[in-house]
């Protein structure tokens, strides 16, 4: 079976494919459905980032001395020199550029040689400029993180048009301890690094930075680790061993976290199901399979709960909400509560999270924390939050205009008249 990751199969003529995936790119923008000669991972990018204009660049987030503070506390930046030993020949043959961006697609670092690098500033492939898919659409670096998971991106997959000269690929790092996404390692080139050797390439890199990063962070026996925020699936830390939890699995496990004191299968069932569709039967097996996992010493029963030490990223941000550490709590928080599932259960503590977090976050009136709040999924659609960036930037502040011109694009999307929206701030 071909490996859906990879950009081109094995004999596939290059310029024949540009113009196949080109015509379906077109046939996209202008009809919103994507042929099936489209590979699944670019379809269901392109529907993510069908929002976008697809001609404009990424904006610049970070730069000058914030983007240097930035980068000087980055967990990435212990690794950098790894990235440069396995990757920096290649980042300085003329053809190919490095590039190391963290969990919300900002790009830390882009090495290469000087040339490469004045093409790539055209389209805004710069150290602090947002590559996730919500800013710059398709691309191996923003795609990798959105799905968790290594991709090669190839020319005119490309959602936006100024980068569909240009092919990469990308691997997703984690945190060897949590497993929480720190962010993702890329080398872009030309059409040539459409093999099955860049794609291993970076794999072995981000595997190697993990590793590197692993080393001083012992294992403590005995804890078991949960993340679950900003993504779909669970990935569970248990003595070193990462198992990545289906999306059921998944949410039982939260569900149970939730409720240290315990849930009977009655209210588990409620919170998985609903209220007209408890399935006892189905919900035992579900329980059965999962303690095969976790190990039957982790997981009791009468009532179902988890034995022993257990830390999970939402029960951490949770206490430092409850510390008043609205900063702390924005850092730990790299998207909504296993965003996929409609778990009655997982939905309602999705949105405790979320609102609770919004709520400290206001409270602050901090420019820098409402701009990280309107960076994240939940919040990039926030009139209110924008607003009150708006209110919280001085006369002048590069952010301001993009602040403002936001409110206005919600606004018309909502349908609200000037008057019936918070008072826009005065330019």
């Amino acid at each position: 079976m071909a490996d859906p990751w990879l950009a081109l199969e094995f004999g596939v003529d290059p310029a024949e494919r540009i113009a196949q995936v080109g015509a379906a790119h077109e046939a996209f923008l202008t009809a919103g459905a994507a042929p099936h000669r489209v590979r699944d991972v670019v379809r269901r990018s392109w529907e993510r980032s069908a929002r976008l204009d697809p001609e404009a660049t990424p904006p610049v987030d970070l730069a000058d001395d914030v983007l240097a503070a930035y980068r000087a506390v980055h967990p990435l930046a212990r690794v950098l020199p790894l990235f440069r030993d396995l990757l920096g020949g290649i980042a300085q043959d003329g053809a190919h550029l490095m590039a190391v961006c963290d969990a919300d697609g900002r790009l830390l670092w882009v090495e290469g040689h000087p040339g490469v690098l004045r093409h790539a500033e055209r389209m805004n492939f710069v150290p602090g400029a947002r590559w996730d898919e919500t800013h710059a659409g398709t691309n191996a670096p923003g795609t990798a993180l959105a799905v968790d998971h290594s991709v090669q991106i190839f020319a005119t997959e490309h959602f936006s048009r100024p980068v569909q000269r240009w092919t990469c690929a990308a691997a997703p790092i984690h945190d060897p301890a949590t497993g929480r996404l720190l962010g993702a390692i890329d080398i872009t080139g030309g059409d040539h690094l459409a093999n099955p050797h860049s794609l291993a390439l970076v794999r072995a890199t981000a595997r190697a930075a993990e590793a590197q990063l692993a080393v001083g962070q012992p294992v403590e026996p005995g804890v078991t680790t949960v993340t679950a925020l900003g993504r779909d699936e669970a990935d569970l830390r248990v003595d070193g061993r990462r198992i990545r939890l289906g999306r059921r699995h998944s949410e039982l496990l939260v569900l149970l976290l939730h409720h240290p004191e315990g849930r009977t299968g009655v209210q588990l069932g409620l919170d998985l199901y609903g209220d007209d569709r408890l399935h006892p039967v189905t919900l035992r097996a579900e329980l059965s399979r999962l303690r095969r996992v976790l190990g039957p010493e982790l997981l009791d029963s009468r009532p179902y709960r988890l034995r022993g030490t257990v830390r999970a990223d939402f029960t951490t941000l949770a206490h430092r909400l409850d510390q008043g550490d609205a900063a702390g709590a924005l850092d730990a928080y790299p998207g909504p509560l296993l965003p996929g599932s409609d778990a009655p259960g997982v939905t309602r503590l999705r949105r405790l999270i979320d609102g609770h977090l919004r709520a400290a976050v206001l409270a602050t009136a901090d420019p820098a924390l409402l701009a990280a709040w309107t960076a994240t999924p939940a919040g990039a659609d926030d009139l209110v939050a924008w607003q009150a960036l708006a209110r919280a930037l001085p006369v002048g502040a590069p952010r301001r205009p993009l602040a403002l011109a936001r409110i206005d694009q919600l606004a018309r999307e909502y349908a609200l008249e000037r008057a019936t929206f918070l008072q826009r701030p005065r330019n």
